[in-house]
């Protein structure tokens, strides 16, 4: 593929090239990863994305422990238990391992939810900018207008035929227009014409006016972590203080501070507690068994019932399977007519 858009480009390049002296080509390109990282809506949606995607990888993490400690009980009870409750316990070890292999690839995989799901927030970004670059080749007279990000290998480029902020001004304006009324918009229309004009004009006023712009969100980053700090230095010292005054009000009261205080204040006579011993004589050993014979009971239930839904699932499958092909054959051997 990038041959042939080599050849083509090379192929191109020579019809001009003997028009060179009659007419200049006009070539801009665009850079589509610094695009979708200055479109509001893109960024936005990619930090949900990224949210669900540490979701998963949580959800992982939880189920490799949960197997370790499946792995780490076998391994401590294996010789209390019988052949045949060993092989169920490796037996839901390994399912369980097979699940979250299953659940890794949909998520991460090739075609998991995140590629997908990727897939799908950039599309309309995509067309947007498409949509953009089009305008903007039509009103400045472009005769090819590359993407920077692809797989086009570009050698060296220019920054003046870089028309990134260019497409990204139209979005947002795009998307400014949408929440204006009629007359609002043909003022900023008319706005937004002598911006144009006046960027065309001098084209390095639009890189001090980005840099501008980079500037002062960097100062109001840094005053809103100043801010942050002294509310949390000022909390700390009003703490302080209020332990202060407590521990100096108990100290004339003669109180004793309430974190100093302890937490169970019933108290219970060595007659009560003799009472309470003597009461209920509990086996360790047999409350122990009857725990571990309850949890081989849930996991053996537990593990018939995976195992169900899986021989359910297969089944369904397998019918579905059968009736298309079922129906493919009765198409094909439906008579034609003519």
């Amino acid at each position: 593929m990038k041959k042939y858009i080599l050849i083509s480009i090379i192929t191109l390049s020579t019809v001009y090239q003997t028009n060179a002296q009659s007419k200049g080509v006009k070539i801009g390109y665009i850079d589509m990863e610094y695009i979708l990282q200055n479109v509001p809506d893109y960024s936005e949606a990619k930090s949900q994305l990224e949210q669900k995607a540490q979701k998963w990888k949580q959800d992982i993490e939880a189920k490799k422990i949960e197997i370790a400690k499946l792995k780490d009980a076998l391994k401590t009870e294996r010789a209390l238990l019988t052949k045949e409750l060993i092989d169920e316990r490796e037996e839901e070890i390994k399912f369980q391992e097979t699940e979250l292999l299953d659940f890794q690839q949909k998520k991460f995989g090739p075609n998991g939810d995140l590629i997908t799901q990727k897939a799908v927030l950039v599309k309309p970004i995509q067309d947007q900018v498409f949509t953009a670059v089009q305008d903007i080749a039509e009103a400045k007279k472009f005769d090819f207008v590359f993407d920077k990000a692809s797989d086009l290998t570009m050698l060296f480029a220019a920054k003046r035929y870089d028309i990134s902020d260019q497409v990204i001004r139209v979005i947002t304006r795009a998307e400014k227009r949408e929440q204006m009324s009629a007359k609002q918009v043909k003022q900023q229309e008319a706005k937004d014409a002598l911006e144009d004009a006046a960027l065309d004009a001098n084209p390095t006023l639009e890189a001090r006016k980005k840099a501008l712009e980079d500037k002062k969100k960097a100062r109001e980053q840094l005053v809103a972590d100043r801010k942050a700090a002294a509310e949390t230095k000022k909390a700390e010292q009003a703490a302080k203080r209020a332990e202060l005054l407590e521990a100096k009000n108990a100290k004339k009261t003669g109180t004793v501070p309430a974190k100093d205080k302890p937490v169970d204040d019933k108290t219970t006579t060595p007659t009560e507690a003799n009472k309470t011993a003597d009461s209920t004589v509990v086996d360790p050993k047999a409350v122990k068994a009857a725990e571990r014979a309850k949890l081989l009971e849930d996991r053996k239930k537990a593990l018939e019932d995976k195992k169900k839904k899986i021989l359910e699932d297969r089944e369904a499958a397998k019918k579905a399977k059968e009736d298309a092909k079922k129906a493919k054959e009765e198409e094909k051997n439906k008579p034609k007519t003519e």
